[in-house]
């Protein structure tokens, strides 16, 4: 049994048994996803999944790790971890944010322009429990229950009139992972309020304060790469064997004898990567490198334990966790003695590192300037230290903004510069710019696999941004012999493109391509005498 979704209230939140939202009605998808079965459907969840998970929400679970009390006691210390955690976001000392979280706390219009700007809310067609302010009432009540004179006292009366027990905990914790934190609300609230940073305060509560959060972005995340340097569980060894076998993929493909340059001291660049790329998709790295040849840039790897995986889970969910990652990555590029870190293709790690990580940093930690990869290639390209034949080319490409560059670093043009010399069928995406849509696997949803969580990644989060893609391509899409690309310069929204290409299989019916910028501008340098795409060899 459910409520009705769009007549769901936050103090429906701790209803027993109902299911908050069933997911019923989504926005549809443009041709020619919307004739009858092109979309895959949900997969029914598992029954054995409510008894020790809160699946009560949405009928989906993201933190897997939130396991269903045993005992009252076991219920009793869960709810005053989570008041104690609540209490502390508003102590000074222990929240550099308290005063963007208190104006949002305080000074909500409920003009729910943030509604109209979430690409959940959008894609569930207005379900009201993925409003950006849903979450965010639903602490406020709480916090005026516990924490003030008026709430204490008067109750119901003054708006705290939702009920404390483990379900409403639970469901909270689900809905702070039901956002992307894209923060396209954010940008635009009349009030200059931010509903997306409220949802990782809540995710740092569960984590920070109860323990939890899920598998894939603390213990095979953050934790991991503490422990043997990468998120991966890449370690040192089987890091130099596989730069080893790119360098022989570098060859057999292109004939060029290119060797990564290894721990050199003093370079002007230290490259640093999403660790995910060398495994998954290891022509980027290889494109890099073929790149950074070409234009004779003194640059090198670090194969120091910290200092060749640029993600930092962290920024998602945990404060503490994102400055350990960020001052050992630091520390890794002063024992080089680089004169600058640039960061690969990956959105999470350009905030983590550029914007983060020098605010996390105490000034003796701090030293080595960071920045964005675009840039240089930008200048590569307009100086013609890159030459290029944008014939090759030739075919529709639309570019995906990821939202940690664009939307909250204003890297914008550089990119842009890159797609209009290289791409004569370069087209964007509506909207575009810092106004694009989050891929939706913003802030971990690209490597949450746990229960059936990849369904909700790829039919809701990742709906709209699909629909974008659909769109821009909306002339060629139902022709499979026109290879159309998406450049997703960003390795978690490649891995969340890649897994909706999938299950709607677009790539197999439709020629619906992916990739990064680097492969891109490879594939179209003048000196390449042969496709670097695989895609087209096989035109």
């Amino acid at each position: 049994m459910a409520i009705e979704n769009k007549m769901v209230r936050t103090t429906d939140i701790s209803r027993k048994k109902d299911l908050l939202s069933t997911l019923d009605d989504l926005a549809p998808l443009p041709v020619p996803y919307d004739k009858n079965g092109l979309e895959p459907a949900f997969k029914e969840p598992k029954p054995e999944w409510a008894e020790t998970n809160c699946c009560s929400l949405d009928g989906f679970c993201a933190i897997d790790t939130m396991k269903r009390p045993a005992t009252k006691e076991e219920e009793d210390e869960l709810k005053a971890k989570f008041l104690k955690g609540l209490e502390k976001l508003f102590l000074d000392a222990n929240n550099k944010y308290l005063q963007p979280l208190s104006l949002t706390m305080e000074y909500c219009a409920k003009c729910n322009t943030c509604s109209e700007a979430c690409h959940v809310f959008q894609a569930t067609d207005g379900d009201e429990i993925y409003r950006p302010i849903f979450r965010v009432d639903v602490l406020r009540k709480l916090y005026k229950k516990y924490f003030t004179p008026s709430g204490k006292l008067l109750g119901s009366f003054t708006g705290a009139d939702i009920d404390l027990d483990w379900e409403t905990i639970a469901r909270l914790g689900e809905l702070s992972y039901r956002c992307n934190l894209c923060r396209r609300c954010a940008q635009v609230c009349p009030l200059g309020l931010d509903n997306g940073m409220m949802a990782r305060e809540i995710r740092k509560i569960f984590s920070m304060e109860m323990g939890l959060a899920p598998t894939p972005v603390h213990a095979k995340g953050t934790q991991l790469q503490l422990k043997v340097g990468s998120t991966t569980g890449l370690t040192k060894p089987a890091f130099i064997d596989t730069l080893e076998f790119i360098e022989e993929d570098i060859e057999e493909r292109t004939g060029r004898k290119i060797k990564f340059p290894l721990d050199k001291e003093g370079a002007d660049v230290l490259l640093v990567h999403n660790a995910g790329e060398f495994l998954a998709w290891p022509e980027n790295p290889a494109a890099f490198a073929i790149l950074l040849d070409e234009a004779g840039v003194d640059w090198t790897l670090s194969t120091d334990m910290m200092g060749f995986d640029s993600v930092n889970y962290g920024i998602w969910y945990d404060d503490v966790q994102a400055k350990n990652v960020a001052m050992a990555q630091f520390e890794a590029a002063k024992k080089l003695g680089v004169k600058r870190i640039v960061i690969g293709e990956c959105g999470h790690a350009h905030k983590a590192a550029v914007v983060g990580a020098d605010r996390m940093a105490d000034s003796d930690q701090r030293g080595v300037p960071v920045e964005s990869f675009l840039p240089m290639m930008a200048e590569f390209v307009k100086t013609g230290r890159l030459k290029f034949d944008p014939s090759k080319n030739d075919f529709p490409v639309t570019l995906h903004d990821p939202c940690n560059m664009v939307r909250q670093m204003g890297i914008v043009k550089p990119q842009r510069d890159i797609l209009h010399k290289i791409a004569p069928q370069f087209r964007e995406m509506t909207p575009h710019g810092v106004d694009n849509y989050c891929c939706g696997g913003g802030s971990g949803f690209a490597i949450m696999n746990s229960y059936n969580f990849g369904d909700f990644r790829n039919k809701v989060s990742a709906r709209t941004k699909f629909a974008q893609i659909l769109n821009a391509f909306e002339d060629e899409i139902e022709n499979p012999d026109i290879v159309k690309y998406v450049c997703a310069p960003c390795s978690n929204c490649k891995g969340t493109i890649r897994d909706l290409l999938q299950a709607y299989k677009a790539t197999a019916r439709y020629n619906v391509q992916y990739g990064g910028i680097v492969e891109l501008m490879v594939n179209g340098l003048a000196s390449m005498d042969r496709p670097y795409f695989e895609f087209l060899e096989a035109e």
